[in-house]
C-alpha cells in the first residue's frame, strides 16, 4: 500500500459532517501514535507475524489520510523500539525487511511526497540499523527535508531514554568544546538537543491495544500532552477511534493549555534567576562586585549576559545541525551492505 495514496478515499456524508463538527473546536496540530497490537492481531486472525506488521503499515497510511483531512499537520509514530532488537532473530529480520521495502516504496513515491509537500523525518539511534536501511532512510530524509505542509516523524530504532542520554552527551560535548558554559544548560536547551528538536511537542498521544503505558516513547515531549488509550489493536484502529481521541483532547484542551502556559512561565522565571545568579558569580570571581554597583548597572549586566548566552546557544545549535547534516550525508553516500535475514 502507498504511503500517500494518489486517489483519496471518498468519505461518507457522516464522516464529512463529523470532520466539520470537530473542526469547530481546537484540533491538535501534532498527534503522536504508539501503533501497538500488530502481533496480537496476527495471532487473533491466524496470520503470520509478518502479515500482522504489514497490516499495521496499511493502517498507518490510512490514518495519515484521515489526519490530513482533519488539518493535523504533524504525525509522529513509534515504528520500532531499540527494545525490539531483543525479539527473535526471525522477527527482527522480518521487521528490517519490511522497513527496507516500505522506505524503498517511499522513495518510489517522490512525486506524491512533493505533491503533498510532506517532510519525512526518521528519529532514533540510526547507527544501530543495517547500512542499506540507513542509506534509504537518509535518502528519504534528505529528499523531503524542505517540505513544510505536513510532517511525518517515524521513530525507528528509538527509545526516549536513549534520546535523552544522547541529548545530555551533546550538551557535555558543547561544554567541552567551549561552545557552551555549564550555566547555559537548562531544561529548554536539553529540549533543543533531542531528536525532536525541530518539532513542537505533541498535542495528543494515542496508544492502541489496551496498554496504558508509554513504553519509553516521547517521555520528555508528552509532559503536557493529552493521552488517549484505545483498547482496539492497531490494525483495527478506525477513523472513529481517531475522532474519539480528538474529542478527548478538546474536552481537556483548556486544562492542558493552562498547565503548559504555567510551566512556560516558570521556565522563563528560572532562566532569569539563573542569568542573575551567573552574573553575580562572575562579578564575585572578577572582584568587581562592590557597593558602587547599583541595581541598574547589575540589570544591564544581566541583559548583556542573556544576549551572550543566546549567541552561544545559537552557535551550539548550528553545530548540532551541521553534525546531523553530516551524519545523514555519510549514510547517504556509504556503500550499502545487504544483510541476509
Amino acid at each position: 500500500m502507498s504511503w500517500f495514496p494518489e486517489k483519496r478515499t471518498s468519505k461518507s456524508w457522516i464522516h464529512q459532517i463529523c470532520t466539520k463538527i470537530l473542526k469547530t473546536g481546537p484540533v491538535p496540530k501534532h498527534v503522536a501514535i504508539i501503533m501497538d497490537g500488530n502481533r496480537r492481531f496476527a495471532k487473533k486472525n491466524s496470520m503470520e507475524r509478518a502479515e500482522g506488521h504489514l497490516k499495521g503499515f496499511d493502517k498507518l497510511a490510512e490514518t495519515l489520510e484521515w489526519c490530513l483531512d482533519l488539518g493535523i499537520t504533524e504525525v509522529t509514530v513509534y515504528a520500532f523500539s531499540i527494545e525490539n532488537f531483543k525479539r527473535s532473530k526471525e522477527e527482527v529480520g522480518c521487521l528490517m525487511e519490511i522497513a527496507r521495502q516500505k522506505f524503498a516504496r517511499l522513495m518510489q513515491e517522490r512525486e506524491l511526497i512533493q505533491k503533498h509537500e510532506v517532510c519525512v523525518r526518521v528519529l532514533g539511534n540510526l547507527s544501530l540499523l543495517p547500512p542499506d536501511i540507513q542509506q534509504v532512510v537518509a535518502d528519504a530524509v534528505e529528499f523531503s527535508k524542505h517540505n513544510t505542509r505536513a510532517i511525518l516523524n517515524v521513530c525507528f530504532s528509538y527509545t526516549s531514554r536513549d534520546e535523552i542520554c544522547e541529548g545530555m552527551r551533546e550538551l557535555a560535548e558543547g561544554v567541552s568544546m567551549g561552545l557552551l558554559k555549564t550555566s547555559d544548560i537548562s531544561e529548554d536547551l536539553l529540549d533543543k538537543c533531542l531528536y525532536t528538536r525541530k518539532s513542537k511537542d505533541p498535542d495528543l498521544l494515542i496508544r492502541t491495544s489496551g496498554e496504558v503505558r508509554l513504553s519509553d516513547f516521547l517521555l520528555w515531549q508528552t509532559a503536557y500532552s493529552c493521552l488517549a488509550f484505545v483498547s482496539v489493536l492497531w490494525p483495527e484502529f478506525s477513523v472513529w477511534h481517531l475522532y474519539s481521541g480528538i474529542l478527548h483532547y478538546q474536552k481537556n484542551y483548556q486544562a492542558l493549555k493552562d498547565a503548559k502556559e504555567k510551566n512556560d512561565s516558570e521556565k522563563e522565571r528560572r532562566q532569569r534567576e539563573s542569568d542573575y545568579e551567573s552574573v553575580l558569580k562572575e562579578m564575585k570571581e572578577q572582584k568587581s562586585l562592590d557597593k558602587s554597583e547599583d541595581l541598574v548597572s547589575i540589570q544591564c549586566r544581566v541583559q548583556q549576559y542573556a544576549q551572550d548566552r543566546e549567541a552561544r546557544i545559537h552557535k551550539f545549535l548550528q553545530h548540532l545541525d551541521h553534525k546531523q547534516e553530516e551524519f545523514f550525508q555519510n549514510m547517504l553516500h556509504q556503500k550499502p551492505t545487504f544483510t541476509a535475514n
